[in-house]
């Protein structure tokens, strides 16, 4: 090699040193294969996830249709205190993904944003009563000391937003992507958003004479134009997450140990089954040990431990083999059955409700008994052994709400997250069993969570006001929320 091309070659050696020096940190730690930009389909992926997983064994146990045997269990026992603010990290997602969906121009995205901003700011509202709202959630923008917002005006909005998300989906509006729901069919979507209003607006049935909410009008106006206001039409339409056996998109109890050797059926639940020979109890339990010779459909071999009831109490029992375990496809089967947050069973059931109180005409018997039907069908429950179960269990003549409710109740064994103990919140319906030596709170239901310690660490001015205005300056589990104050 000449002396002149050595040069040359040191000179460029020299350049791609310089130029490499002056790269910074992060330009390498760029992936060329891995988007650095996040899409709506992505994100809506997340969002679904997040917000769909409704199977919760905390409210199973506080809704006693299962007991804990191994420590004292807060949900059990009605001994919780404070519950957290990670909804509000879900709901960064959904408004990225909103974002996302205006930057590329998709806006058949922003329905979907809509839908999932009300459905949980619902679960905030629900579990503490005034949160950050209007002033939540602002991005960069966004101030570290949000103030929070009145109940009412929370549910006013989200019902309004819900109308919206309604209007922009009309027969042009094309399929989504990343929509492990629907596949896609904002039809679907449709027919889910205006169910999550109705579902709402029955939640407000202590506010029927609110003038401002005006809920037995919005009620009406969305059952009874079902072309402007389509609502979902079978178990296919339930807004539901399914499992796959893969990581991280297995059934939330497969392999849980706690759940194969701690949980059992709650006595007061697998009596109303066994009282009302209803057969979902063969796919909720397995048969007590002490009753293993008798065959799996025999109501006999099947019984539960008292929720209310000391742990030394239970186990005993346990011990005895009286106590039917939990199905084991509830831990063993990565797939199992979908989760469901909202479905056509629970809509069903608000319909039925909203004859018997007046809100809509129609046939109450026929809405309960569908509701029955999905919920049956759901659990893999045979065609014959529902036509026998409806003809020994009608709607009755009196006391329907106590019937709508309790069915509503089954139908929500280990899906739904915590919409029947805001039911029963609502109604007292079914009532729970408070009367064993276990029972914290002076024996009483709680009617909500406190606010987190983070608020008191890092908001302080706004959550004293928030308390003040609500509850007199008492955060307490007992106290009551404007949602729950009949006018």
């Amino acid at each position: 090699m000449s002396a002149t091309m050595k040069k040359i070659l040191s000179i460029a050696a020299m350049v791609l040193v310089v130029a490499t020096g002056c790269k910074k940190f992060e330009d390498f730690q760029t992936d060329p294969n891995k988007s650095t930009v996040s899409t709506p389909d992505l994100l809506l992926n997340t969002v679904i996830q997040q917000g769909f997983q409704s199977t919760s064994l905390g409210a199973a146990l506080a809704t006693r249709q299962m007991v804990f045997v191994n420590s004292v269990s807060n949900e059990q026992y009605y001994g919780w205190t404070r519950a957290n603010f990670n909804t509000y990290n879900n709901l960064r997602q959904v408004m990225k993904m909103e974002a996302e969906a205006n930057r590329m121009q998709k806006p058949e995205y922003l329905p979907l944003a809509k839908f999932f901003k009300a459905y949980n700011f619902m679960k905030l509202t629900n579990t503490f009563g005034d949160v950050p709202y209007f002033s939540a959630l602002k991005g960069e923008q966004d101030t570290l000391s949000p103030v929070y917002d009145r109940q009412q005006d929370i549910y006013l909005d989200v019902l309004n937003e819900l109308k919206e998300a309604n209007e922009l989906i009309t027969t042009n509006t094309p399929n989504v992507q990343g929509d492990i729901v629907y596949g896609g069919n904002m039809q679907k979507w449709k027919r889910l958003i205006n169910t999550l209003s109705l579902r709402i607006l029955m939640s407000l049935s202590l506010k029927e004479n609110n003038s401002t909410l005006n809920v037995k009008a919005r009620f009406a106006e969305i059952v009874n134009n079902p072309s402007v206001y389509p609502l979902l039409t079978g178990n296919a339409d339930n807004g539901q997450l399914v499992f796959f056996d893969v990581q991280g998109s297995r059934y939330p109890t497969y392999f849980d140990n706690d759940l194969q050797t701690a949980y059992y059926l709650d006595a007061n639940f697998v009596d109303l089954l066994k009282g009302m020979r209803d057969p979902r109890l063969f796919r909720f339990a397995e048969k007590a040990p002490k009753f293993a010779g008798l065959p799996d459909n025999d109501f006999n071999a099947y019984g539960g431990a008292k929720g209310s009831d000391p742990i030394n109490d239970n186990s005993s029992k346990v011990l005895r083999g009286e106590v039917s375990k939990i199905k084991s496809r509830y831990f063993n089967d990565p797939v199992n059955e979908p989760s469901i947050a909202l479905g056509y069973g629970e809509l069903q059931f608000i319909l039925a409700e909203g004859v018997v109180r007046g809100w809509i005409t129609g046939d109450a018997a026929g809405y309960y008994q569908k509701g029955i039907q999905a919920s049956m069908l759901f659990y893999g429950i045979d065609q014959s052994s529902i036509d026998t179960y409806l003809l020994a269990n009608p709607l009755p003549a009196t006391d329907q709400l106590k019937a709508i409710l309790t069915q509503k109740y089954i139908a929500s064994f280990m899906n739904s997250d915590w919409t029947s103990f805001y039911e029963q919140r609502r109604t007292g319906l079914p009532a729970f069993d408070v009367s064993g030596g276990g029972v914290l709170n002076d024996k009483k239901i709680p009617k909500r969570w406190m606010y987190p310690e983070s608020e008191i660490q890092n908001n302080l001015t706004n959550l004293n006001a928030a308390i003040n205005n609500q509850f007199a300056g008492n955060d307490n589990i007992n106290s009551v929320m404007w949602l729950l104050k009949a006018e």
